[in-house]
């Protein structure tokens, strides 16, 4: 069953800015550990990769927006999602082709165009307000099968009715608003997909500071730790959009 999100994007005209900042923080937080949360799954599964794993793991988190939200918080998170790729992409005067992420332009209109290949009916307005080119508009829908149909082989692996604690949150201490609005957006779902998923080695899941605006997987203590200075760095660049 779809699931509405931790913090419901307001409707346009309805939202104060510091709302509208806010949606934006927690939108692309949730992208951003399901993002983790891929990688998660190949390093406990030992999913084989053929590519780039920041790009499956990209996939990924646009599959779980998808599958897991009612359309309109679904269209609210990914359209954040691909403003963020869009806001660093113009940011940046040198593309780093040596980094394992791929650019950050090609990234947002792969998540416009998995987005909008799941629902091509619906979504059609998405795909062109956020400028899909139309010969890729074209793929789109095949793009999203294939994907869907790669990850939904994993994810079958772990699905359970009965639910379980194999994701586990770990002590916090909050230091701020922004700390505490990372930290109730991933133990929120944390404990959602608890309920859809038990994966066969535990994962624990660490909302900390690290120095750094980052987010990432740590697969020698099996943990994904959401830095704290990655919210205060969202809601500046959803002052600047």
């Amino acid at each position: 069953m779809k699931r509405l999100a931790v913090i419901l994007s307001l409707l346009a005209g309805q939202a104060t800015a510091q709302e509208a900042h806010e949606d934006f923080v927690a939108n692309n937080l949730l992208a951003i550990f399901y993002h983790e949360f891929a990688h998660a799954l190949v390093d406990v599964l030992q999913v084989p990769i053929f590519g780039q794993e920041e790009d499956a793991a990209d996939v990924l988190s646009i599959l779980l927006i998808d599958a897991f939200y009612e359309e309109d918080v679904a269209t609210a998170v990914a359209y954040d999602t691909a403003l963020l790729f869009w806001s660093d992409a113009e940011q940046t005067d040198k593309i780093a082709f040596w980094d394992t992420h791929g650019p950050d332009l090609q990234r947002f209109y792969t998540t416009v165009c998995l987005f909008y290949g799941a629902n091509p009916d619906v979504r059609e307005d998405v795909a062109l307000e956020l400028g899909l080119p139309e010969e890729r508009i074209e793929t789109c829908e095949d793009e999203f099968m294939l994907a869907s149909d790669s990850w939904n082989a994993v994810l079958d692996e772990i699905a359970d009715d009965q639910g379980g604690d194999s994701l586990q949150m770990a002590d916090f201490k909050s230091d701020g608003a922004w700390d505490q609005l990372t930290y109730d957006v991933v133990s929120e779902e944390v404990a959602a997909l608890n309920k859809e998923f038990v994966l066969p080695i535990p994962v624990t899941i660490r909302v900390e500071p690290c120095d750094e605006v980052n987010a990432f997987y740590d697969p020698s203590e099996r943990a994904i730790i959401m830095c704290t200075e990655y919210a205060p760095s969202l809601a500046e660049t959803a002052e600047q959009l």
